[in-house]
């Protein structure tokens, strides 16, 4: 199954994490790998998406945009990666059209066999 990991990393990651997968349409799960640092992080794993890929793109901005502007001069990176292409883009930098793409990635129907 095609699955795409949205590594996190700043002040409050794991409740940016969770804001995240409460978006309409995204399901998935994070953790919070052990660290030994002060940085937080977290890794958010996207699993399916429900509905057109750019609408959660545009979501996906958005909430990174409201995370971003709620902690004024904070550290908070956040990148995406696709797991089956290894493509990984910083969402600082992305465009809505490459989150659709990497989205895309795992919206396309996959074969079930019981």
């Amino acid at each position: 199954m095609a699955e795409i990991q949205i590594g996190i990393e700043g002040e409050n990651a794991p409740a940016a994490a969770e804001a995240l997968l409460e978006i309409p349409g995204i399901s998935g799960s994070y953790e919070v790998p052990s660290q030994k640092e002060v940085t937080l992080a977290a890794i958010a794993t996207i699993v399916g998406i429900v509905g057109g890929a750019a609408a959660l793109a545009e979501q996906i901005r958005k909430w990174y945009q409201e995370w971003h502007k709620s902690h004024p001069g904070k550290q908070f990176d956040v990148v995406i990666l696709d797991s089956d292409t290894g493509n990984r883009i910083l969402l600082e930098e992305a465009t809505i059209e490459e989150i659709t793409e990497i989205l895309k990635s795992i919206s396309k129907p996959h074969q079930v066999f019981h």
